[in-house]
């Protein structure tokens, strides 16, 4: 068997194998926000479809095997999403007939299950397995080694299947699906819980809040709203040097009497400085 050099001596096939279910893992997490002990359980049998009774279209569907719910979910398969599906599909019947049904096991009963023709199942010797997680978080860190992205920090950056759930239910709700099902597609109980994952501030709220100040300014006479003098200025950067203490910034109010007798060091409002020549 020929050998691939470029990363530490591995054969190509198994390179090309780790690639695969590499590239199906991502691509099934990002279009469905699923969570990783539900992408496990996939099988053949959650493909189904339903036809429109007016047009008599046929819609793709996933059906989700709860992980943590009693109430299973069915999900719209996307064109992107019904081209992986079709290729894992294709790779593990390997032009047989039928989905293999493997033997799978749930690390939260710690039973095994009945042989189930899941799609996450690989080759291994002389017969089928069920894919683990160990294997997907490997081959996920073995990806992100490749390609080399760090943090703010320079350290490099490590994912976790949860994060694909985040960028999904952030980009779904980006897209314009309203939380209220994003919350049901994602399985939630809780729309706050669905609105926590939304990664980027709610778009409507920073326009509202601007539409709101244009208002209020707009019944309010025009001079309040002029540029201000150089004496006024002057003035009000006065006050944040009356703030200043001996060790530090006072927190009371502007123009305020101490009424603390100026026990700074026992005073809740003291802010200490730390640099050198403050107390």
């Amino acid at each position: 068997m020929k050998r691939y050099a470029g990363l530490g001596g591995g054969t190509l096939t198994f390179e090309e194998h780790r690639a695969f279910w590499t590239w199906a893992m991502v691509e099934v997490l990002r279009h469905t926000g699923i969570r990783i002990e539900e992408l496990c359980e996939l099988s053949h049998h959650s493909l189904i479809q339903y036809r429109l009774p007016d047009t008599g279209a046929l819609i793709p569907l996933l059906q989700i095997a709860p992980s943590k719910t009693d109430a299973e979910r069915i999900l719209v398969i996307s064109p992107e999403l019904a081209d992986v599906l079709s290729q894992i599909v294709s790779r593990i019947r390997a032009g047989q007939p039928h989905v293999p049904a493997v033997v799978s096991y749930d690390k939260n009963e710690r039973v095994y299950n009945p042989p189930l023709p899941l799609l996450f199942q690989w080759r291994r010797r002389l017969e089928n397995r069920a894919v683990s997680e160990a294997a997907l978080r490997h081959y996920l860190d073995h990806a992100l080694d490749g390609i080399g992205f760090k943090d703010g920090g320079g350290n490099p950056l490590r994912y976790t299947f949860h994060d694909f759930r985040r960028l999904f239910i952030t980009d779904a709700i980006m897209h314009g699906m309203p939380p209220h099902l994003a919350q049901l597609v994602a399985g939630h109980r809780d729309i706050n819980t669905t609105m926590g994952y939304n990664s980027v501030y709610p778009e409507e709220v920073i326009k509202g809040h601007r539409e709101f100040i244009a208002r209020r300014r707009s019944l309010r006479p025009a001079q309040e709203y002029r540029t201000p003098t150089d004496e006024e200025w002057a003035e009000f950067i006065g006050h944040f040097e009356h703030r200043k203490v001996a060790v530090g910034d006072c927190g009371r109010s502007y123009d305020t009497p101490c009424i603390h007798e100026h026990s700074c060091l026992r005073c809740p409002l003291l802010r200490p400085d730390p640099r050198p020549g403050h107390g």
